[in-house]
């Protein structure tokens, strides 16, 4: 069958889009990127900075990314001459704004009501994954490697996934079958962060700023402290715990700090949180392959690689797959899974008490 699937990340500078065709084993069919306007952009990274809303703001937020998700989609099928019949269902990931699986009463929250996606494109529409793992006493996240194994499984060889996003995140493969996964902190989010904070740049393009400032090694030991690091999975994290408000209260008075300094600094904290969890967790790992919007930043890229060596580090693209969709097939791929009643969770990587059929389900309107 034929299943679209939609994400934006911690990053929210766009939404990703992907047609895949699901059987026999999942194969990219399209793909299309759909930025996001400057002023939903911002609403979307005031609320996830703040964690403050009126909710006539947050319910019309809501609306406004169900409108972008739908229009990306449409806008694909536009591009590749399809029509919402060809497509079977919609996996709509939504915008994640709040993250809190650790909370006494965890939750989290992704905008972009599927019922309004469903209603615009004309196509069954699988929304809300993460709440029913958290629900089931799960942190939510990694979702993406269930499928990560179902693509990538290798019998034998150690291998592992890193996504690149706002934040990243391991898939780690083991020959034996074995799948773990969790989020080790930032990746893009604090550089974006920072990036628009001192240039008005929502990030920085090809890692030039990073590349022109030096590491101020002392903050960066400081900032290696962070317990969130050396905490054990199942774990996840976000743009509403790694922020600017983060950084700030490990910075202190500072008054002489370069910002290409700290921008280079915090290019180092990515690549060494990245490599720390990847040897402390699975020192047998041969390879990695990274996907997500990090995977475009040449100087993260070599950083990382330096960092976990010897270990070898490319993109998901020495597999044949396109790096910067991986996530958006994940959720076309998980929508195909809920509509057929199959779970698609997986416990040893959340910490769900069990398999889950994950999702609600929006139908598009028929007429008789």
């Amino acid at each position: 069958m034929l299943a679209l699937g939609l994400i934006s990340g911690t990053s929210a500078d766009a939404i990703d889009v992907a047609l895949i065709e699901t059987e026999p084993r999942p194969r990219l069919v399209a793909t299309h990127a759909e930025p996001y306007t400057t002023a939903l952009r911002e609403s979307i990274l005031a609320l996830s900075q703040s964690g403050t809303i009126s909710l006539q703001a947050l319910g019309e937020l809501d609306v406004a990314i169900a409108r972008a998700f739908a229009q990306a989609a449409i806008n694909l099928l536009f591009k590749t001459n399809r029509s919402p019949a060809d497509v079977a269902v919609l996996g709509s990931h939504g915008q994640t704004v709040w993250h809190a699986p650790d909370s006494d009463l965890p939750f989290t929250m992704q905008l972009g009501d599927p019922n309004v996606i469903a209603e615009l494109t004309g196509i069954t529409t699988v929304a809300d994954f993460r709440r029913r793992d958290i629900a089931a006493g799960g942190q939510g996240a990694p979702l993406v490697p269930a499928f990560h194994q179902a693509l990538f499984h290798y019998a034998d060889e150690d291998r592992a996934i890193l996504n690149l996003g706002g934040i990243a995140n391991l898939t780690l493969l083991s020959g034996n079958g074995n799948v773990r996964g969790f989020d080790t902190g930032p990746a893009n989010a604090l550089l974006d962060a920072w990036c628009q904070q001192n240039w008005g740049m929502p990030c920085d393009a090809d890692g030039a700023f990073a590349a022109s400032g030096r590491v101020i090694q002392g903050l960066l030991d400081e900032l290696m402290q962070e317990p969130y690091f050396a905490r054990p999975a199942p774990k996840s994290t976000g743009r509403e715990y790694f922020n600017l408000n983060w950084l700030q209260q490990r910075l202190g008075p500072r008054p002489s700090l370069s910002a290409t300094d700290l921008q280079a600094t915090l290019l180092q904290l990515s690549a060494r949180s990245i490599a720390e969890a990847l040897k402390r967790e699975a020192p047998n790992t041969r390879r990695v392959f990274a996907c997500g919007g990090g995977v475009q930043n040449p100087v993260l890229m070599d950083a990382i690689a330096r960092a976990i060596a010897p270990i070898e580090l490319a993109t998901v693209a020495a597999l044949g797959v396109n790096a910067e969709f991986l996530e958006a097939m994940a959720f076309a791929w998980m929508a195909a899974e809920t509509l057929q009643g199959r779970a698609s969770n997986l416990p040893a990587v959340t910490g769900a008490k069990g398999r889950r059929v994950l999702g609600v389900i929006a139908s598009p309107f028929r007429s008789n």
